[in-house]
């Protein structure tokens, strides 16, 4: 397995305050991995970081032979950063259409793969993102992630807020992205059954360290784990 993504002692946060202390791990291509914690553990900060939005107060973080750690987040995308924050950030005054046209690079994901990944963004492709669901905002903030053609996908608690019945159509969905097509994403969730059992491995944020490591599956068939480390059972 190549590995993608090396976070190494990465210390990091807003400003002055340090949220993050002496984090490091690796990701594989082709992994999806689940980073798990309570509410305030440094989940959202890691991500900030790996897209750019923090300051970095020490560590390394490289993608493939590139090293991010002072790149700008715009840079980050072009060396393949696709990063969902929990705000979504789509263009609310634009159409779905002119959403992904706006920012798609050329690769694998077209409009039109993304259209067909969420077929209900292809129903809705002349509206705007004001007349769109909270649901179908975050189909669009994911769409918009793909059509930039990332090496990696940040996903941060994609399923926040969502009826049960789009969170089980966007699991679906970043399943096929994940598993079929491939491409290797860190997803940030507080409902860690649902992610795990779509995830290869899985970490644990407390106090901004990394306290526990383990596969997806291994951790997932210990509820007295997820309980202790969590507060949260099967």
């Amino acid at each position: 397995m190549n590995e993608l993504l090396r976070i190494e002692d990465l210390s990091a946060g807003y400003g002055e305050a340090v949220v993050l202390t002496g984090v490091s791990l690796a990701l594989g291509e082709g992994r999806t991995l689940a980073l798990l914690g309570r509410n305030g553990t440094g989940k959202t900060t890691l991500i900030n970081t790996l897209a750019g939005a923090t300051r970095q107060h020490g560590g390394r973080i490289t993608l493939g032979d590139v090293e991010l750690n002072r790149l700008a987040p715009h840079r980050r995308a072009a060396a393949g950063i696709g990063w969902v924050p929990q705000e979504r950030n789509i263009f609310k005054s634009l159409t779905v259409h002119e959403n992904l046209t706006a920012v798609a690079r050329a690769g694998h994901w077209t409009p039109e793969r993304a259209y067909a990944m969420f077929p209900r963004l292809a129903e809705r492709k002349g509206n705007l993102g004001t007349q769109l669901s909270g649901g179908e905002q975050q189909m669009l903030a994911v769409a918009r992630a793909l059509v930039l053609n990332p090496r990696l996908l940040l996903l941060d608690e994609p399923l926040e807020g969502l009826a049960p019945i789009i969170v089980e159509e966007l699991l679906r969905a970043i399943r096929r992205i994940t598993r079929d097509e491939g491409l290797a994403a860190i997803i940030v969730e507080q409902h860690p059954q649902a992610v795990l059992a779509i995830s290869d491995d899985a970490v644990v944020l407390d106090h901004g360290r990394l306290v526990h490591a383990d596969s997806a599956q291994a951790l997932r068939a210990q509820p007295e784990v997820l309980e202790r480390l969590l507060g949260v059972a099967r």
